[in-house]
């Protein structure tokens, strides 16, 4: 059987820590807490109790551990469990935190599994390890996925393929339908909207993806003036803390998540949205069919 904790106090936090060979803050992104709390856990010893929530994360954060760190905790809070058959191999790494995938050759970050804080809410949820897109789907790519199934063209197409000077921008004029039937062809999906969420905030929650500073001239919204949309790489200093870009304004994003029924989420505002509607933790969501010049998306896949 595997280590389980009725209930954790400051004792087995810093355990858990050590078992996973993680700094104070290295600990407090992955449960998506402040520094400051974990030193009160671990200061407190056996005499603080981590609310509900916590306790929650914690134990999620233990039994998604690999091996060799369930009998590290184990070792150090003086229990003997056993670990289930397979568990004793080696975790293989992931691999590194930028891949190109195989099929669009499109670049990808690694988003670990932990604790973030999602919503407006700042709710503490769990999402398992996976890989998203760094850039909005470009009219480049798209034109790809067009030639290789005969779907058809974007509107703001002439003559079966994209305006030139438009291949590293997003593409817009997609509906829900053919943003899924992209990611089925290139062997992704969606990402769901807390997949989409914790790409642009990290695990800690940030306001905006490049930390918690209001700042519309790191993206591509209404108060900037430009009137359309601009190439994928226009504002890098607007990344996330996973090297993920064009979270905030240029197209909204379309997600899987499905609001009711026929209805999508969207996420992290457009060119045309003012720079309120682009904080990531926002909700939007339209129906499947909806089709605009400010609408796009980007795919992931599990890790």
């Amino acid at each position: 059987m595997v280590t389980t904790i009725e209930r954790w106090s400051g004792v087995e936090v810093r355990a858990l820590r050590e078992a996973m060979r993680m700094s104070l803050r290295e600990f407090a992104a992955h449960l998506g807490v402040s520094e400051r709390m974990i030193s009160k856990w671990e200061a407190g010893r056996e005499n603080i109790r981590p609310r509900p929530v916590n306790q929650a994360a914690l134990d999620t954060c233990l039994t998604r551990s690999d091996a060799d760190t369930r009998a590290r905790f184990s070792r150090l809070i003086g229990t003997d469990a056993l670990l289930t058959a397979g568990e004793a191999e080696a975790v293989k790494p992931i691999g590194s935190d930028h891949v190109r995938h195989s099929v669009d050759g499109s670049l990808m970050a690694l988003v670990e599994g932990s604790v973030f804080q999602a919503g407006p809410g700042n709710t503490p949820l769990w999402l398992p390890s996976y890989y998203i897109d760094v850039y909005p789907v470009s009219n480049q790519e798209y034109a790809q996925f067009v030639a290789a199934t005969g779907a058809h063209t974007p509107r703001h197409w002439t003559g079966g393929t994209f305006p030139a000077d438009l291949a590293e921008h997003p593409v817009v004029f997609v509906t829900w339908p053919d943003a899924v039937a992209y990611a089925e062809w290139v062997g992704k999906a969606l990402p769901t909207s807390q997949q989409w969420e914790k790409a642009a905030r990290g695990t800690r929650g940030s306001i905006y993806p490049w930390g918690d500073q209001a700042t519309p001239a790191k993206c591509n919204v209404r108060e900037n003036g430009i009137g359309n949309t601009t190439p994928r790489d226009c504002y890098m200093s607007g990344g996330s803390t996973y090297g993920v870009h064009d979270l905030c304004g240029n197209v909204w994003e379309w997600c899987s998540t499905e609001t009711s029924p026929g209805r999508y989420e969207l996420k992290g505002g457009a060119w045309t949205s003012p720079f309120v509607r682009a904080t990531p933790s926002s909700f939007n969501d339209a129906a499947a069919s909806m089709c605009d010049d400010d609408t796009g998306f980007r795919c992931a896949v599990p890790a």
